[in-house]
């Protein structure tokens, strides 16, 4: 069945150094040499020329390679790589957004040299935190030094740098995950995403929480810490566009704006997701399986719950189309309004401060009017 072209892509670098005790990613500790890295490689190869000649990297307005450790892969891998996205689609495209992940423990000033050298024009840096102590708890690669070289590094090329924060650690002070917020701020990056640290099965940190052997994280203290961070970051001039992420004016995450606007995506990689869609289907396929199916209703339903994580929120000409398909819509969004989990201002509805933090019942209430 024909489907709208793609505008985002994402490879998935399943690799890393070690493996945190929170992560639930798709992702595996392997050592730097180890064989499964070039057959990845190959692979991934293999899979970006192949959708070229079949014409669907054609319409590509982002690209994101994420992880995993992209940048643990090095500088020959990932030149090669480049390389073949190079010849593949056209990196020098105005206003195409490349970003790549990296941590901290494999930047060098060579790598991010090469990195800009071939294309990539954002670099999203793993910190978590600038406290030692809090990278030893989680089990991070690096220290605070290596952190803050990191960054140095990547402000060599790039104006666009980017680092995720985590916050609502236990055992650990809140002012501890504020003065990180302050390191980054006075560090230059124009992107910050933060994240309350979650505990998923099939974790070490999962293991230890039932185990009694570390606290769970405290909703109330985790939604005090991020409250506390937009106050801080709008005061440094950030500017909250989604729940977890800030940025300078204009260096919002197209790519991420394209999965909360119901933008087509191709993933490449294991555990990559590739959402097509048209008029009347939407669905998601996970390594060669389909993992959801939407009909036009369930579609308009999602559009809706996604772009309440904006902070633009939907426009009332947005909600009036969508009751063709969901008569409810506008009962539900104004009963959202009397609660006080959105504001209708401007001609636009948008999450209320309460919205942010009450965000799944927000989502819950939208996506039952299409079951």
């Amino acid at each position: 069945m024909p489907h709208d072209p793609y505008k985002g892509l994402y490879i998935h670098v399943p690799f890393c150094v070690s493996k945190c005790g929170y992560c639930d990613f798709a992702s595996l500790a392997v050592p730097r040499d180890h064989p499964d890295m070039d057959a990845y490689l190959e692979r991934t190869i293999m899979d970006i020329r192949n959708y070229a000649k079949q014409g669907d990297l054609a319409d590509i307005e982002t690209i994101y390679i994420g992880g995993g450790t992209p940048t643990y892969l090095g500088s020959r891998r990932l030149s090669s790589l480049l390389y073949a996205l190079s010849v593949s689609l056209d990196l020098t495209k105005e206003g195409l957004e490349f970003t790549i992940e990296a941590n901290p423990e494999s930047v060098e000033e060579r790598l991010i040299k090469d990195l800009w050298a071939l294309g990539i024009n954002r670099i999203s840096i793993g910190v978590q935190s600038f406290d030692d102590n809090v990278l030893s708890f989680l089990g991070r690669a690096h220290d605070s030094n290596g952190a803050h070289k990191a960054m140095e590094a990547a402000h060599e090329r790039f104006e666009n740098v980017s680092i995720d924060l985590m916050c609502g650690i236990p055992g650990f002070p809140a002012e501890t995950f504020y003065k990180s917020l302050e390191t980054a701020i006075n560090a230059g990056v124009t992107h910050i995403s933060v994240y309350p640290l979650s505990i998923e099965e099939h974790t070490p940190f999962f293991n230890a929480v039932m185990a009694g052997l570390i606290d769970e994280p405290d909703d109330d203290m985790q939604a005090e810490q991020m409250e506390r961070a937009r106050e801080i970051l709008s005061a440094a001039g950030f500017a909250r566009y989604e729940i977890a992420n800030y940025a300078k004016p204009g260096f919002e995450s197209r790519h991420n704006c394209s999965y909360w606007t119901g933008k087509p995506y191709l993933g490449i990689g294991p555990s990559a997701t590739t959402m097509t869609q048209n008029d009347e289907h939407r669905m998601r396929v996970t390594d060669g399986t389909v993992s959801d199916s939407l009909d036009r209703p369930q579609m308009e339903a999602e559009d809706l719950m996604l772009g309440m994580r904006l902070a633009a929120g939907i426009s009332d000409e947005r909600l009036r189309r969508a009751q063709a398909c969901l008569p409810d819509a506008r009962t539900i969004f104004e009963g959202l309004e009397r609660d006080g989990l959105v504001v209708f201002e401007q001609g636009s509805w948008r999450p209320t401060s309460r919205g942010w933090l009450l965000g799944n019942e927000i989502f819950g209430r939208i996506l039952d009017m299409a079951p």
